[in-house]
């Protein structure tokens, strides 16, 4: 996508223009989901023979190779790939080999737990970088902005599994106020939502210091000043409207991130989402369920994309779609 300030358009072009830029990004997805099926299948493979995971330690050859035919894996890597995309295309990406169940219908009941929780810590990072990086911008070069940027680079540097650790040793060791795992009351959110808040929130503070901080020196900021306005409502009315894509393209990448990123907090905290499920699988090397949850995943963060893409021509009515014409 190409951003170009122009004219007004009349609407039945921006809408003509909005639906083929959708086509082509439908279209780009199914090539950028085709090339993510492709890696995962030939990865998975690299880890070992996954037939080993499915019979007892003394089985005989015979009976491993009776596994493979039941399952198609004494077929070729190609030829097995084919096989996967002709299932795939009718909505069927094979049966678990751990639960002997459909994969695709077991990992999108593990959905809702996982987007629960990228919502509640997509919110949280919202609600606490947007205010800390505007308050720090306008204080610049103060105590508030070290300490902000201090902070900021304290909460990127923490890896989440060690901040998870210590979160669980901490709140629910030795205070015992939170649960150290699973789920079921909104006290079980708060844990894992702040450990895959952390990078998310330092990584958004910096960059709303930053982009209020340029969009401050800007000639209609003088202006405004000079109309008498408060500083506070030059601040949130206006320089953060005008810093905001950058800040709505990052923070619609994050949402993404916490998505896919959330493998290992659900593993520390035991949350029954997808990403446990997908650790899970690879322990059994249950190669159904790791396709199917890499292909859900992929396409969530798709569309996260392509909802970004479009909220800019909210945010800024000049912009337009190079080549939508």
């Amino acid at each position: 996508m190409h951003l170009l300030p122009h004219a007004p358009a009349r609407l039945p072009y921006a809408a003509s223009a909005l639906s083929g830029y959708i086509i082509r990004r439908l279209w780009q997805s199914v090539l950028v989901l085709l090339a993510v099926s492709l890696l995962s299948f030939v990865l998975i493979f690299l880890s070992g023979d996954p037939v080993a995971a499915l019979v007892p330690l003394n089985a005989r050859p015979e009976d491993m190779d009776t596994v493979r035919r039941a399952y198609n894996l004494d077929q070729p890597i190609a030829v097995q790939y084919l096989l996967f995309l002709e299932q795939a295309a009718h909505g069927d990406l094979g049966d678990s080999f751990r639960y002997h169940a459909p994969a695709l219908p077991l990992v999108l009941g593990r959905l809702p737990a996982t987007v629960l929780l990228a919502v509640c810590s997509f919110v949280l990072t919202a609600l606490v970088s947007i205010p800390i990086g505007v308050f720090a911008a306008t204080h610049e070069s103060g105590a508030v902005d070290a300490m902000t940027t201090t902070g900021s680079l304290l909460a990127i540097s923490m890896p989440s599994f060690w901040l998870g650790v210590i979160l669980i040793l901490v709140f629910a060791g030795t205070l015992r106020v939170l649960p150290a795992s699973g789920t079921g009351t909104w006290q079980h959110l708060i844990l894992p939502t702040l450990t895959i808040s952390a990078f998310a929130i330092g990584l958004l503070v910096r960059l709303v210091r930053r982009s209020v901080s340029e969009t401050l020196r800007q000639p209609f900021v003088t202006t405004a000043r000079g109309k008498g306005l408060a500083e506070p409502t030059i601040a949130w009315r206006h320089v953060l409207r005008n810093s905001a894509i950058p800040i709505v393209t990052v923070m619609g990448l994050q949402l993404g991130a916490l998505v896919g990123g959330s493998v290992v907090v659900e593993t520390v905290f035991a949350w029954p989402g997808v990403g446990w499920l997908m650790i899970q699988s690879i322990e059994a090397r249950d190669l159904p369920v790791i396709r199917a949850a890499v292909l859900v995943l992929a396409s969530f963060i798709v569309l996260i994309n392509l909802a970004v893409d479009l909220t800019y021509t909210l945010l800024d009515p000049r912009i337009r779609f190079e080549g939508s014409r």
